[in-house]
């Protein structure tokens, strides 16, 4: 990024709240928080880091001495995806694509598997995103991010690549040119070493590549060169592995850094020798307009290249050109960067955080005006990316299901009932989300539909539509590619907590034949009722596939509030197995790590509940890793010792026996 927007990284860094550091002789038995990871390339800073910030250098990491591996590494698989056709006109496919450079937290201390708060940047917009850049790093604490395992796993289920960051910072702001001579020094075969222990760190913690960001001043033509040397190393090494590398339009060629806010000669062999390049923001519509022509003259695609939007301060109320970028009308010209869109969250007041508050600033930010992709609010300043970009899907197999769990909450809830209220965040426990937030078609009223957080199926969010529907009301929920077998049946979990209405589940064996129009939905009678309910929907009479689910609302009696908890497409039930060898593996007052060995077949997660003397069960958290910490646990009601208990959910979130440890006070 240019020297402007250092200061907020700076700010950032400067703002860290201390906490203990992560002492190298505190003995083994110890449980410590474990925390997302960061290096240096090689050499350290001078001095000592600052409370809670641990120096480490790259070139001599090595997985198996990583303590934190199991707690750090993703599991959840890149996920194909398909382009439905799209929800209004002027929404294309195969042309712009979307990247996102997120701060989801400080570089140091940043906790591996979420933390008791649901103030979070709970990214759900997936379905416009093609790459997800981990951002971050700074001079005091270090230069190269791994993203958490929950950030990669809720991304890999919407088929969204995660990369990480190499930020080599200004001088300005703590840059040391020593940094980048160690990222891009030579062994003695010629090769880079950095660039083989970049690959190995993705490779080991589940993530697809990196994001370059070279912005240390003093260079000359040799490192330039160098740099060149090392990115086509490194690309050559991450293609082998299945990953990618971005260039940030930074460092020249002739090793200076200036950012062209282009393609052009100065970093043209930059973006040769990576997957893509972010042009830095000073683009301009004659700029973009050449640099895309380039990327042709190159043999590269123009969307190859991000042009930057530098959404940090105003969000949705940026002014930005936008036909420069995504002309309505004509062939887009490039993709689109997005330099922090977690605006969303960041800009709302602290007492003004709560789940809802932030998804609606990010509906406003990704849908637009409307607040429906299948109507675009044409007197929007903010173009928002449903506006230009088309939607994608990976509702592509059976069985599959979903509790709208958006990665965050007040409180968990399990089958309807509450069993634990603490408020919580854990990205990884994310479920596949409505991409159409939200499609509302009706003659009528358009009431109001949204994640609500005060009441869930499971998990901690559910959907929730309120208002008057004096006309039916059709929501469109998933598009899809599910094969409809003999016993092909779909289970919705409703509730009715005001008026009365009649529920139809709406399903579309075909495509709608044009942009913006509605599926053909064959409508099937749902039972309604005032408490949670799941009623199961036999597709008898449909064959092929299933292109798109929705419900229709007819309201008997009202204002209505109707609340979909959990909807579910299957075959045959499924149980998990269980997973084995569930063990405490370090123990500090009430803090515990434990681990276990994973269930043999497809999960989806791992719950963890304590049982309680009472003979109740707390949830204490859920992951997708076979590893936990559990922090600040007290004895209760007089017991000498801690049961806990573990089960593995699959896909329908059915779940395992349990297998239980015991730890003593």
């Amino acid at each position: 990024m240019n020297p402007a927007r250092r200061t907020v990284l700076v700010a950032g860094a400067a703002a860290l709240l201390p906490v203990p550091a992560l002492a190298a002789a505190r003995p083994k038995a110890a449980a410590t928080p474990p925390y997302t990871c960061y290096w240096y390339p090689d050499s350290l800073p001078s001095g000592s880091p600052g409370s809670g910030i641990t120096w480490r250098s790259l070139k001599s990491w090595r997985a198996a001495d990583d303590p934190d591996l199991a707690f750090n590494a993703a599991s959840v698989p890149l996920a194909s995806r398909f382009t439905p056709v799209p929800a209004n006109p002027t929404a294309r496919s195969g042309r712009a694509r979307i990247q996102a450079l997120v701060s989801f937290a400080p570089t140091s201390s940043n906790p591996s598997q979420g933390s008791a708060t649901a103030d979070y940047y709970a990214l759900t917009h997936w379905a416009y995103l093609d790459e997800l850049v981990f951002w971050g790093g700074s001079a005091g604490e270090g230069l190269i991010l791994a993203p958490n395992a929950p950030v990669v796993d809720a991304a890999h289920r919407h088929g969204v690549p995660v990369l990480g960051t190499v930020f080599l910072p200004p001088v300005a702001y703590g840059g040391q040119l020593q940094w980048t001579r160690d990222l891009v020094q030579k062994d003695a075969a010629g090769h880079h070493p950095l660039a083989a222990q970049l690959v190995a760190v993705a490779a080991a913690y589940g993530f697809d590549g990196w994001f370059l960001n070279a912005e240390t001043g003093g260079g000359d033509t040799a490192l330039g060169q160098a740099m060149l040397g090392f990115v086509k190393e490194l690309k050559a090494r991450a293609a082998a592995e299945g990953q990618r590398v971005t260039w940030y339009d930074a460092m020249t060629l002739n090793g200076t850094v200036g950012w062209q806010g282009a393609l052009n000669s100065q970093n043209q062999a930059f973006f040769q020798a990576a997957d893509d390049m972010f042009v830095d923001f000073r683009w301009t519509a004659a700029t973009l307009a050449a640099s895309g022509a380039k990327a042709g003259r190159l043999g590269r695609s123009r969307y190859a290249l991000w042009a930057g939007v530098d959404v940090e301060s105003n969000g949705s109320g940026t002014s930005v050109d936008w036909d420069a970028i995504v002309p309505a009308g004509r062939p887009h010209v490039t993709s689109i960067g997005f330099y922090r869109p977690e605006w969303t969250r960041n800009h709302l007041p602290a007492d003004q955080r709560a789940p809802e508050d932030f998804h609606a600033a990010d509906d406003r930010f990704w849908t637009g005006r409307s607040l429906d992709p299948s109507r675009p609010d044409a007197g929007d300043p903010w173009r928002a990316p449903a506006v230009s970009v088309a939607d994608r899907s990976t509702v592509t197999a059976l069985p599959f299901a979903t509790v709208f769990n958006t990665g965050h909450g007040l409180r968990w809830y399990e089958e309807g009932s509450v069993t634990s209220d603490a408020a919580w965040n854990h990205l990884g426990l994310q479920d596949r989300l409505p991409a159409r937030r939200w499609v509302v078609r009706t003659a009528g009223k358009r009431p109001v539909v949204s994640f609500d957080f005060a009441d869930a199926w499971r998990g901690g969010s559910s959907v929730l539509v309120d208002g008057e529907l004096d006309q039916p009301v059709e929501v469109d929920l998933y598009a899809t590619r599910l094969p409809i077998g003999v016993n092909t049946v779909v289970e919705l979990t409703s509730r009715t907590d005001a008026g009365a209405v009649n529920v139809e589940l709406a399903v579309a064996t075909a495509e709608p034949g044009s942009p913006g129009v509605t599926p053909p939905y064959t409508y099937l009678p749902v039972n309604s009722a005032n408490g949670w309910q799941t009623v199961s929907v036999p597709l008898t009479g449909l064959t092929g596939t299933v292109h798109a689910i929705g419900v229709r609302l007819t309201a008997t009696d009202g204002p209505v509030r109707w609340r979909l908890g959990g909807l579910a497409v299957r075959d045959a039930a499924q149980t998990p197995a269980a997973p084995s060898g569930l063990r405490i593996t370090a123990a500090s007052g009430g803090n515990l790590r434990l681990a276990w060995h994973p269930s043999p077949g497809g999960v989806r997660h791992y719950t963890l509940h304590r049982l309680l003397p009472d003979g109740t069960r707390r949830f204490l958290g859920g992951t997708c890793q076979q590893a936990w910490f559990a922090t600040g646990l007290q004895p209760e009601q007089g017991e000498r010792a801690a049961r806990f208990e573990l089960r593995a959910v699959g896909e329908l979130y059915t779940s395992s026996a349990p297998v239980t440890v015991t730890h003593t006070w």
